[in-house]
């Protein structure tokens, strides 16, 4: 086989895998929803990421032998990642799920790096082009359009659903979490920082899991459970983490952060096929802003007029 010819398959093996990654990841959204009668939220959220990172540990455990020093220290920082990213990110949905569908929290949580954008803004000194402030604009509005339904009055009134409110804070701790993992980089590889950031994850979990037990809401042990936990953990979790990964180590990151943008349209096809869910004219007047929206404040070059805090 020709070089050429062994690249281009790797490649199209890429584009594969990344076409299929943020279907992956638009499943979570779709399995907690269908998982609300079976699997309390926090529950789901513990069990995820335990079953996840046994499925992670034969992978990384040279690596996490190798920088348990640099672990070690990193400890307070790896708690706070854990804590936000699988812990509030991961619980909060869950519990969002049991008040609203799986189509508002996919478009919802779509607006993720628009608050990255936002908080490097406000608190990094970053500074936007004129273009991705529109952009901005754009998919905050888009977001608005889902948490009102449509219906502008309910600004006035702040008659939001809870569910989407929970899904919002969910999107802004998985914001404030990409942006510390990229400020505060480790030089861990990706496979052992990821189950490092997860195994803390469960550890801030286990206390709020042991209340929700003790509450009155244990994790029952039924085929329809042990289903959910499994689906959540093996597709949502490893399988849209090393789809992910393995593309951009092919593509680089740039290029493969484009197809985070299918991600909604995939939970909001996945909501409607499998759950019954129905797509209103709202959700494509919201997606139809969000979109684009990501696409000017993301992908557009920083202009010479620019809006925001000096570095």
């Amino acid at each position: 086989m020709s070089a050429a010819s062994d690249t281009g398959g790797r490649q199209l093996w890429a584009y594969t895998l990344l076409l299929l990654a943020p279907l992956f990841m638009a499943s979570n959204v779709v399995f907690g929803r269908d998982a609300i009668d079976t699997v309390p939220p926090i529950g789901l959220a513990f069990w995820r990421w335990v079953i996840a990172f046994l499925i992670l540990l034969p992978f990384a455990w040279p690596g996490l032998r190798r920088h348990a020093a640099q672990l070690i220290r990193a400890w307070p920082l790896l708690l706070l990642l854990g804590a936000l990213g699988m812990g509030v990110c991961g619980a909060f949905v869950y519990i969002g799920l049991h008040h609203t569908t799986a189509t508002h929290a996919g478009l919802i949580y779509a607006a993720s790096p628009i608050f990255i954008l936002l908080i490097g803004v406000v608190f990094g000194g970053e500074r936007l082009g004129v273009v991705q402030c529109l952009g901005v604009a754009l998919a905050v509005l888009g977001v608005i359009v889902i948490l009102t339904r449509g219906a502008p009055q309910a600004l006035l009134t702040f008659s939001f659903n809870i569910g989407d409110l929970w899904v919002l804070a969910a999107t802004v701790a998985w914001a404030v979490y990409s942006v510390l993992l990229k400020r505060r980089s480790l030089r861990i590889p990706t496979i052992p920082l990821f189950a490092a950031i997860a195994f803390a994850g469960i550890v801030c979990l286990a206390p709020f899991y042991a209340w929700e037990t003790l509450a009155g809401r244990p994790v029952l042990l039924t085929a329809e459970a042990a289903t959910s936990v499994l689906a959540v953990a093996l597709i949502a979790s490893v399988l849209a983490f090393s789809a992910y990964q393995q593309g951009i180590a092919v593509i680089g990151a740039s290029r493969a952060g484009v197809f985070m943008y299918l991600m909604p349209v995939y939970a909001a096809l996945l909501a409607v096929m499998f759950l019954g869910e129905q797509f209103r004219t709202f959700h494509a007047v919201g997606l139809s802003l969000i979109l684009p929206g990501l696409a000017l404040a993301t992908l557009v070059p920083t202009r010479s007029w620019r809006v925001g805090r000096t570095a």
